[in-house]
């Protein structure tokens, strides 16, 4: 596939808001997905189904700890990425407010 294919497939990818969001909080930190169900407020399913896509496009990786997968941004290879994570608003304060974390719901 050429580069402006590949980066036009990317942009997709980041079209969407509930991925550019999670994109976004990735940016802050690793979570698994039960934390990004809680700041998104949305299902599991949905949530999976936008991790896969990201995962499929090459921006996120999976990391297994025991019954629990994490999700962290693998955007290295792609210089363009980080101009636009530069330009999207903090996300600091949605991981501040993970109810998550108090439930013990990835530990």
């Amino acid at each position: 596939m050429n580069q402006i294919a590949e980066i036009a497939d990317v942009l997709k990818l980041l079209g969407d808001k509930n991925r550019l969001t999670i994109v976004a909080l990735l940016n802050e930190k690793e979570l698994c997905v039960c934390e990004i169900v809680d700041i998104l407020q949305t299902s599991q399913p949905n949530i999976s189904q936008h991790m896969r896509k990201l995962k499929d496009g090459g921006l996120v990786k999976e990391t297994k700890r025991g019954q629990w997968v994490y999700y962290s941004l693998t955007v290295q290879d792609k210089p363009y990425i980080a101009e636009i994570l530069k330009q999207l608003p903090s996300q600091k304060e949605k991981m501040d407010s993970l109810v998550c974390v108090e439930n013990d719901c990835c530990t």
